[in-house]
């Protein structure tokens, strides 16, 4: 399950994330730790600070690869290509219900999440990669700003926003709350992309955590 771990009893805020909706479980110590959740109120809350994403230039901040079925490998080079989207990931192995024979959608091969909603959801950046998202970066994801068609420059890859839409499952919900799948999937949130945006490869490269996203023309 997602969320963020404190000792049971303790009320100290977090940025952006205050705490509810608790499961409480037992650490390796018979220490209580407490198993938290964001609610609609306190994800509402990091809206202002989503907003202030950058529009044309941003960072990368965590390349993330999925070996295998529920498996992350956090990277510090990821190489991107038209074929195989990340290399490593089982992009092409997950067959897609949105693709007319069930084979991997060409428009999913990359998702990216922006930092700050996933920071909102769970400022333990050691759970950003349970969201499944190849690239988390600090940029401004919304329609208005990256409709489908828009390129980016990633590192020295080149990516193409789809117009795929990107709303997460029930995995989400069990790593993240109940609060947080309605969250993005809101009217707001999905005109705010908060669940992140499909990509395609157009041009093949390295990708390094702190590297520059730069919108280019469309």
């Amino acid at each position: 399950m997602g969320g963020v771990y404190r000792r049971a009893g303790d009320r100290r805020p977090v940025f952006c994330l205050p705490f509810a909706n608790v499961l409480t479980v037992m650490a390796s110590s018979p220490v209580a730790i407490t198993l938290t959740h964001a609610t609609l109120d306190e994800l509402a809350a990091c809206l202002p600070d989503i907003r202030q994403a950058p529009t044309d230039h941003g960072v990368v901040a965590m390349v993330v690869r999925r070996p295998a079925e529920g498996a992350r490998d956090v990277l510090g080079e990821g190489m991107f290509s038209e074929d195989d989207g990340l290399a490593g990931d089982t992009w092409r192995q997950r067959r897609s219900r949105r693709s007319a024979d069930g084979s991997p959608h060409p428009d999913m091969q990359v998702t990216l999440m922006g930092t700050r909603a996933i920071r909102a959801i769970t400022p333990d950046e050691s759970r950003w990669p349970l969201a499944g998202d190849q690239l988390i970066v600090d940029l401004d994801l919304t329609y208005a700003n990256l409709p489908p068609g828009t390129r980016l420059q990633v590192g020295q890859a080149i990516l193409q926003v789809t117009d795929q839409p990107h709303t997460g499952c029930d995995k989400f919900i069990a790593r993240f709350g109940v609060d947080a799948m309605k969250w993005v999937n809101s009217p707001e949130g999905r005109a705010l992309n908060l669940r992140g945006i499909y990509a395609k490869v157009v041009a093949p490269g390295a990708v390094r955590p702190g590297d520059t996203v730069r919108k280019l023309a469309i």
